[in-house]
């Protein structure tokens, strides 16, 4: 799921070396915490929050089967 998520960013931001991917796992949900430089915040959470959003539509339908919830916190 982190590639996933790091192809995606990858594609919008003008630093991609700077994107970093952490997983955290609870009892009932993954959270994943997704960081880019401070100048590429923006390009990420779009107009309205247009880009996350879509961002997170498609981790949440590419989750895998467990049971536990996917959110995505960018930061």
């Amino acid at each position: 799921m982190t590639a996933l998520i790091e192809s995606i960013v990858t594609s919008l931001v003008d630093h991609p070396e700077d994107i970093v991917v952490t997983e955290t796992e609870e009892e009932s949900k993954i959270v994943y915490h997704l960081s880019v430089n401070p100048d590429d915040v923006g390009k990420v959470i779009g107009k309205n929050g247009r880009i996350a959003k879509a961002i997170r539509t498609v981790v949440y339908a590419a989750k895998t089967n467990s049971n536990k919830r996917v959110y995505l916190d960018i930061m």
